[in-house]
Protein backbone atom coordinates (compact mmCIF):
# COMPACT_ATOMS: atom_id res chain seq x y z
CA UNK A 1 0.00 0.00 0.00
CA UNK A 2 1.01 3.44 -0.82
CA UNK A 3 -0.22 7.13 -0.58
CA UNK A 4 -0.82 9.54 -3.01
CA UNK A 5 -0.60 13.10 -2.44
CA UNK A 6 -3.37 15.71 -4.04
CA UNK A 7 -2.41 19.39 -3.43
CA UNK A 8 -5.57 22.22 -4.20
CA UNK A 9 -4.34 25.44 -3.80
CA UNK A 10 -7.08 27.85 -1.79
CA UNK A 11 -7.91 31.51 -2.58
CA UNK A 12 -7.49 34.11 0.29
CA UNK A 13 -11.57 34.61 -0.07
CA UNK A 14 -12.03 31.28 0.34
CA UNK A 15 -10.14 31.50 3.83
CA UNK A 16 -11.57 35.40 4.56
CA UNK A 17 -12.67 35.56 8.72
CA UNK A 18 -15.26 38.34 7.92
CA UNK A 19 -18.75 37.88 7.33
CA UNK A 20 -18.85 38.49 3.85
CA UNK A 21 -20.12 36.52 0.88
CA UNK A 22 -18.19 36.25 -2.87
CA UNK A 23 -18.72 34.99 -6.52
CA UNK A 24 -17.09 35.12 -9.19
CA UNK A 25 -14.35 33.33 -8.11
CA UNK A 26 -13.59 36.45 -5.64
CA UNK A 27 -14.10 39.47 -8.36
CA UNK A 28 -17.33 39.74 -6.41
CA UNK A 29 -17.67 40.86 -2.33
CA UNK A 30 -20.98 41.75 -0.70
CA UNK A 31 -22.30 41.39 2.78
CA UNK A 32 -24.27 38.56 3.99
CA UNK A 33 -27.29 40.75 4.66
CA UNK A 34 -28.59 41.36 0.70
CA UNK A 35 -32.15 41.54 1.15
CA UNK A 36 -32.51 45.40 1.61
CA UNK A 37 -29.88 45.49 -1.58
CA UNK A 38 -32.41 43.70 -3.44
CA UNK A 39 -35.24 45.98 -2.18
CA UNK A 40 -33.18 48.38 -3.51
CA UNK A 41 -33.49 46.92 -6.95
CA UNK A 42 -37.20 46.64 -7.09
CA UNK A 43 -37.31 49.95 -6.14
CA UNK A 44 -35.00 51.68 -8.65
CA UNK A 45 -36.48 49.22 -11.68
CA UNK A 46 -40.49 49.57 -10.60
CA UNK A 47 -39.91 52.78 -11.14
CA UNK A 48 -38.16 53.21 -13.93
CA UNK A 49 -40.60 50.33 -15.97
CA UNK A 50 -43.62 52.30 -15.02
CA UNK A 51 -42.29 55.18 -16.22
CA UNK A 52 -40.39 53.99 -19.43
CA UNK A 53 -44.08 51.60 -19.86
CA UNK A 54 -46.62 54.87 -19.37
CA UNK A 55 -45.54 57.89 -19.45
CA UNK A 56 -42.25 57.80 -22.46
CA UNK A 57 -44.81 56.40 -25.45
CA UNK A 58 -47.15 59.82 -24.61
CA UNK A 59 -44.24 62.12 -24.06
CA UNK A 60 -42.39 60.87 -27.04
CA UNK A 61 -44.21 61.28 -29.39
CA UNK A 62 -45.82 64.97 -28.37
CA UNK A 63 -43.25 66.58 -26.91
CA UNK A 64 -39.88 65.21 -27.48
CA UNK A 65 -38.28 61.04 -28.53
CA UNK A 66 -35.47 62.57 -26.62
CA UNK A 67 -36.81 62.15 -23.20
CA UNK A 68 -36.93 58.34 -22.82
CA UNK A 69 -33.64 57.99 -24.76
CA UNK A 70 -31.85 60.20 -21.79
CA UNK A 71 -34.00 58.06 -19.39
CA UNK A 72 -32.25 55.02 -20.18
CA UNK A 73 -29.01 56.65 -20.13
CA UNK A 74 -29.46 57.76 -16.82
CA UNK A 75 -31.04 54.63 -15.46
CA UNK A 76 -27.91 52.52 -17.15
CA UNK A 77 -25.37 54.99 -15.15
CA UNK A 78 -27.04 54.41 -11.97
CA UNK A 79 -26.91 50.71 -12.39
CA UNK A 80 -23.88 50.59 -12.80
CA UNK A 81 -22.69 52.76 -10.29
CA UNK A 82 -25.02 50.67 -7.70
CA UNK A 83 -23.50 47.62 -8.55
CA UNK A 84 -20.03 48.35 -8.78
CA UNK A 85 -20.70 49.97 -5.44
CA UNK A 86 -22.35 46.91 -3.86
CA UNK A 87 -19.84 44.40 -5.56
CA UNK A 88 -16.45 46.19 -4.74
CA UNK A 89 -13.90 45.41 -2.07
CA UNK A 90 -14.26 48.94 0.29
CA UNK A 91 -10.95 48.51 1.11
CA UNK A 92 -10.82 45.53 3.65
CA UNK A 93 -7.62 45.25 5.93
CA UNK A 94 -5.58 41.73 6.05
CA UNK A 95 -5.60 40.34 9.71
CA UNK A 96 -2.48 39.80 11.29
CA UNK A 97 -0.90 36.38 11.02
CA UNK A 98 0.09 34.40 14.20
CA UNK A 99 3.41 35.25 14.06
CA UNK A 100 2.58 39.03 13.40
CA UNK A 101 -0.20 39.26 16.50
CA UNK A 102 2.64 37.58 19.04
CA UNK A 103 5.42 39.80 18.06
CA UNK A 104 2.62 43.13 18.30
CA UNK A 105 1.75 41.35 21.53
CA UNK A 106 5.18 41.02 22.98
CA UNK A 107 5.89 45.01 21.66
CA UNK A 108 3.01 45.90 23.72
CA UNK A 109 4.02 44.22 27.06
CA UNK A 110 7.11 45.75 26.49
CA UNK A 111 6.42 49.10 25.88
CA UNK A 112 3.46 49.03 28.93
CA UNK A 113 5.67 47.08 31.25
CA UNK A 114 3.98 44.16 33.97
CA UNK A 115 0.90 45.64 34.88
CA UNK A 116 -0.23 44.58 38.52
CA UNK A 117 -3.25 42.39 39.23
CA UNK A 118 -6.64 44.26 39.46
CA UNK A 119 -5.37 47.05 37.34
CA UNK A 120 -6.69 47.99 34.27
CA UNK A 121 -3.95 47.72 31.49
CA UNK A 122 -3.62 51.05 29.80
CA UNK A 123 -5.20 51.21 26.32
CA UNK A 124 -3.32 50.45 22.87
CA UNK A 125 -3.03 53.20 21.02
CA UNK A 126 0.00 54.39 19.05
CA UNK A 127 0.69 57.99 17.95
CA UNK A 128 1.55 59.26 14.69
CA UNK A 129 1.75 62.78 12.95
CA UNK A 130 -0.01 63.90 10.09
CA UNK A 131 0.17 67.41 9.07
CA UNK A 132 1.87 68.58 12.27
CA UNK A 133 -1.20 67.13 14.45
CA UNK A 134 -1.41 63.96 16.69
CA UNK A 135 -3.38 61.37 14.96
CA UNK A 136 -4.03 58.25 17.34
CA UNK A 137 -4.09 54.66 15.69
CA UNK A 138 -6.20 52.05 17.95
CA UNK A 139 -5.65 48.74 17.82
CA UNK A 140 -8.63 46.07 17.19
CA UNK A 141 -8.35 43.03 19.07
CA UNK A 142 -9.96 41.06 16.31
CA UNK A 143 -7.97 41.83 13.77
CA UNK A 144 -4.89 41.89 15.68
CA UNK A 145 -3.74 44.86 14.21
CA UNK A 146 -3.20 48.85 15.04
CA UNK A 147 -5.61 50.10 12.32
CA UNK A 148 -4.37 52.98 10.26
CA UNK A 149 -6.01 56.37 10.57
CA UNK A 150 -9.30 56.58 9.35
CA UNK A 151 -10.02 53.18 9.52
CA UNK A 152 -12.73 51.16 12.03
CA UNK A 153 -13.93 47.66 12.30
CA UNK A 154 -17.30 47.19 10.65
CA UNK A 155 -19.28 45.03 12.94
CA UNK A 156 -21.97 43.97 10.40
CA UNK A 157 -18.97 42.71 7.91
CA UNK A 158 -16.58 42.08 10.71
CA UNK A 159 -13.45 43.36 9.01
CA UNK A 160 -11.34 46.53 9.30
CA UNK A 161 -12.23 48.81 6.39
CA UNK A 162 -9.93 51.58 5.41
CA UNK A 163 -11.38 55.34 5.21
CA UNK A 164 -14.64 53.32 6.71
CA UNK A 165 -17.41 55.90 6.23
CA UNK A 166 -20.56 53.77 6.67
CA UNK A 167 -21.52 50.37 6.55
CA UNK A 168 -24.71 51.14 3.69
CA UNK A 169 -27.53 48.34 4.01
CA UNK A 170 -29.41 49.65 0.67
CA UNK A 171 -26.26 48.57 -1.33
CA UNK A 172 -25.47 45.83 0.68
CA UNK A 173 -21.82 46.56 1.11
CA UNK A 174 -19.58 48.79 3.26
CA UNK A 175 -18.75 52.05 1.89
CA UNK A 176 -14.57 52.66 2.66
CA UNK A 177 -11.43 54.33 0.68
CA UNK A 178 -12.17 52.02 -2.89
CA UNK A 179 -16.09 52.48 -3.86
CA UNK A 180 -16.51 55.77 -1.59
CA UNK A 181 -16.52 57.61 -4.89
CA UNK A 182 -19.00 55.21 -6.41
CA UNK A 183 -21.28 55.33 -4.07
CA UNK A 184 -21.58 59.35 -4.33
CA UNK A 185 -22.05 58.78 -8.10
CA UNK A 186 -24.99 56.79 -7.07
CA UNK A 187 -26.48 58.25 -5.03
CA UNK A 188 -26.44 62.02 -7.06
CA UNK A 189 -27.37 60.20 -10.70
CA UNK A 190 -30.50 58.50 -8.63
CA UNK A 191 -31.30 62.00 -7.37
CA UNK A 192 -31.30 63.28 -11.02
CA UNK A 193 -32.94 59.91 -12.41
CA UNK A 194 -35.96 60.39 -9.57
CA UNK A 195 -36.03 64.26 -10.31
CA UNK A 196 -36.13 63.64 -14.15
CA UNK A 197 -38.73 60.89 -13.66
CA UNK A 198 -41.21 63.52 -11.03
CA UNK A 199 -40.96 66.29 -13.53
CA UNK A 200 -42.02 64.56 -16.66
CA UNK A 201 -44.77 62.77 -14.70
CA UNK A 202 -45.96 66.14 -13.88
CA UNK A 203 -45.17 66.81 -17.15
CA UNK A 204 -47.26 64.01 -18.77
CA UNK A 205 -50.32 64.77 -16.43
CA UNK A 206 -50.45 68.60 -17.18
CA UNK A 207 -50.50 67.95 -20.98
CA UNK A 208 -53.00 65.46 -21.16
CA UNK A 209 -55.38 67.59 -18.86
CA UNK A 210 -54.72 70.49 -21.25
CA UNK A 211 -56.18 68.38 -24.06
CA UNK A 212 -58.72 66.71 -21.83
CA UNK A 213 -59.38 68.26 -18.62
CA UNK A 214 -57.84 66.38 -15.18
CA UNK A 215 -61.12 64.63 -14.80
CA UNK A 216 -61.84 63.58 -18.14
CA UNK A 217 -58.00 62.18 -17.98
CA UNK A 218 -58.24 59.74 -15.03
CA UNK A 219 -61.51 58.85 -16.25
CA UNK A 220 -60.12 57.78 -19.57
CA UNK A 221 -57.16 55.96 -18.63
CA UNK A 222 -58.32 54.38 -15.01
CA UNK A 223 -55.94 51.50 -15.50
CA UNK A 224 -53.02 53.59 -15.67
CA UNK A 225 -53.84 56.05 -13.14
CA UNK A 226 -53.30 54.28 -9.76
CA UNK A 227 -50.00 52.85 -11.29
CA UNK A 228 -49.25 56.54 -12.02
CA UNK A 229 -50.07 57.52 -8.57
CA UNK A 230 -47.75 54.73 -7.24
CA UNK A 231 -45.10 56.26 -9.49
CA UNK A 232 -45.74 59.70 -7.82
CA UNK A 233 -45.27 58.07 -4.73
CA UNK A 234 -41.83 56.13 -4.60
CA UNK A 235 -40.25 59.15 -6.45
CA UNK A 236 -41.88 61.68 -3.85
CA UNK A 237 -40.24 59.45 -1.27
CA UNK A 238 -36.53 59.09 -2.64
CA UNK A 239 -36.69 62.21 -3.76
CA UNK A 240 -37.33 64.30 -1.16
CA UNK A 241 -36.75 62.36 1.90
CA UNK A 242 -34.21 60.08 1.23
CA UNK A 243 -32.07 60.29 -2.51
CA UNK A 244 -31.76 64.20 -2.36
CA UNK A 245 -31.13 64.58 1.03
CA UNK A 246 -28.15 61.95 1.62
CA UNK A 247 -26.30 63.26 -1.66
CA UNK A 248 -26.65 66.63 -0.35
CA UNK A 249 -25.25 65.03 3.40
CA UNK A 250 -22.31 63.51 1.43
CA UNK A 251 -21.52 66.59 -0.77
CA UNK A 252 -21.11 68.53 2.52
CA UNK A 253 -18.53 65.90 3.84
CA UNK A 254 -16.61 65.79 1.06
CA UNK A 255 -16.03 69.52 0.70
CA UNK A 256 -14.86 69.64 3.99
CA UNK A 257 -12.98 65.74 3.22
CA UNK A 258 -14.34 63.71 5.78
CA UNK A 259 -16.24 60.51 6.56
CA UNK A 260 -19.58 59.89 8.26
CA UNK A 261 -18.39 58.29 10.77
CA UNK A 262 -15.55 60.96 11.83
CA UNK A 263 -19.08 63.60 11.31
CA UNK A 264 -21.45 61.18 13.76
CA UNK A 265 -18.17 60.72 16.51
CA UNK A 266 -17.22 64.39 16.32
CA UNK A 267 -13.71 63.54 15.69
CA UNK A 268 -12.91 67.36 14.32
CA UNK A 269 -15.22 69.21 15.95
CA UNK A 270 -16.35 70.38 19.79
CA UNK A 271 -13.86 72.75 21.45
CA UNK A 272 -11.32 70.30 22.64
CA UNK A 273 -10.98 68.97 19.33
CA UNK A 274 -8.05 69.86 16.39
CA UNK A 275 -8.84 70.87 13.08
CA UNK A 276 -9.35 67.81 10.45
CA UNK A 277 -5.61 66.99 9.38
CA UNK A 278 -6.41 65.57 6.12
CA UNK A 279 -8.68 68.49 5.17
CA UNK A 280 -6.77 70.44 2.26
CA UNK A 281 -8.85 74.06 3.50
CA UNK A 282 -10.19 74.51 -0.09
CA UNK A 283 -13.23 73.02 -1.41
CA UNK A 284 -12.07 72.17 -4.87
CA UNK A 285 -8.99 70.27 -3.74
CA UNK A 286 -10.91 68.28 -0.77
CA UNK A 287 -13.60 67.19 -3.86
CA UNK A 288 -10.57 66.42 -6.57
CA UNK A 289 -8.90 64.36 -3.70
CA UNK A 290 -12.27 62.04 -2.70
CA UNK A 291 -13.82 61.66 -6.51
CA UNK A 292 -10.10 62.03 -9.05
CA UNK A 293 -7.89 60.95 -6.82
CA UNK A 294 -6.19 57.90 -7.75
CA UNK A 295 -7.91 54.14 -7.50
CA UNK A 296 -6.44 52.26 -4.81
CA UNK A 297 -5.75 48.40 -5.22
CA UNK A 298 -7.18 45.97 -2.80
CA UNK A 299 -4.71 45.39 -0.23
CA UNK A 300 -6.73 41.63 0.56
CA UNK A 301 -5.62 40.68 -3.53
CA UNK A 302 -8.65 38.36 -2.67
CA UNK A 303 -8.00 36.37 -6.11
CA UNK A 304 -4.66 35.05 -5.00
CA UNK A 305 -3.40 32.03 -3.61
CA UNK A 306 -3.01 31.76 0.04
CA UNK A 307 -1.88 28.17 0.76
CA UNK A 308 -1.73 24.91 -0.48
CA UNK A 309 -2.91 21.91 1.35
CA UNK A 310 -2.34 18.23 0.75
CA UNK A 311 -4.27 15.17 1.14
CA UNK A 312 -3.17 11.48 1.42
CA UNK A 313 -5.55 8.65 -0.22
CA UNK A 314 -4.30 5.29 0.15
CA UNK A 315 -3.47 3.02 -2.69
CA UNK A 316 -2.71 -0.51 -4.15
CA UNK A 317 0.74 -1.28 -5.33
CA UNK A 318 0.89 -3.83 -8.49
CA UNK A 319 2.85 -6.77 -9.06
CA UNK A 320 5.07 -6.69 -11.53
CA UNK A 321 4.43 -7.59 -14.81
CA UNK A 322 5.95 -10.93 -16.01
CA UNK A 323 5.86 -12.13 -19.71
CA UNK A 324 4.84 -14.82 -21.02
CA UNK A 325 3.59 -16.38 -24.59
CA UNK A 326 0.77 -14.30 -24.74
CA UNK A 327 2.48 -10.90 -24.60
CA UNK A 328 3.34 -9.38 -27.72
CA UNK A 329 6.91 -9.02 -28.80
CA UNK A 330 7.25 -5.02 -28.57
CA UNK A 331 6.10 -5.18 -25.26
CA UNK A 332 8.21 -7.48 -23.54
CA UNK A 333 11.41 -5.53 -24.14
CA UNK A 334 9.56 -2.41 -21.72
CA UNK A 335 8.34 -5.02 -19.20
CA UNK A 336 11.98 -6.61 -18.64
CA UNK A 337 13.44 -3.01 -18.44
CA UNK A 338 10.46 -2.20 -15.42
CA UNK A 339 12.13 -5.75 -14.19
CA UNK A 340 15.50 -4.74 -14.25
CA UNK A 341 14.66 -1.42 -12.55
CA UNK A 342 12.74 -2.44 -10.37
CA UNK A 343 12.12 -0.66 -6.48
CA UNK A 344 15.24 -0.30 -4.74
CA UNK A 345 12.92 -1.65 -1.33
CA UNK A 346 13.38 -5.29 -2.87
CA UNK A 347 17.34 -5.43 -3.17
CA UNK A 348 18.75 -6.50 0.13
CA UNK A 349 21.10 -3.65 1.61
CA UNK A 350 24.84 -3.64 1.05
CA UNK A 351 27.09 -5.15 3.90
CA UNK A 352 28.49 -2.68 6.25
CA UNK A 353 31.76 -2.05 5.37
CA UNK A 354 34.13 -0.58 7.86
CA UNK A 355 35.28 2.80 8.15
CA UNK A 356 38.67 3.85 6.03
CA UNK A 357 41.50 4.38 8.35
CA UNK A 358 43.05 7.84 8.41
CA UNK A 359 46.79 8.36 7.71
CA UNK A 360 47.08 9.03 11.33
CA UNK A 361 45.76 6.24 12.33
CA UNK A 362 47.79 3.86 10.19
CA UNK A 363 51.16 6.21 12.12
CA UNK A 364 49.84 5.54 15.07
CA UNK A 365 49.36 1.61 14.54
CA UNK A 366 52.82 1.19 13.17
CA UNK A 367 54.33 3.10 16.49
CA UNK A 368 52.49 0.48 18.20
CA UNK A 369 53.79 -2.56 16.99
CA UNK A 370 57.52 -1.52 16.91
CA UNK A 371 57.05 -0.91 20.87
Amino acid sequence: MSAVMITRKVRKWEKLPGKNTFCCDGRVMMARQKGIFYLTLFLIIGTCSLFFAFECPYLAVHLSPAIPVFAVLLFLFVMAMLLRTSFSDPGVLPRALPEEANFIEMEIEAANGNVPSGQRAPPRIRNVQINNQIVKLKYCYTCKIFRPPRASHCSICDNCVDRFDHHCPWVGNCVGKRNYRYFYLFTLTLSLLTIYIFAFNIVHVVMRSVDQGFLNTLKETPGTYPLNMNTFLLVCFFTLWSMVGLTGFHTYLISLNQTTNEDIKGSWSGKNRGQNPYSHKNIIKNCCEVLCGPTYPSVTFFSLFLTSFSASFPQKTTAPLIPNEHTPDDIKPSIAAEKSSGPKDDQPPAAMQPPLASPETDAETSIAKNQ
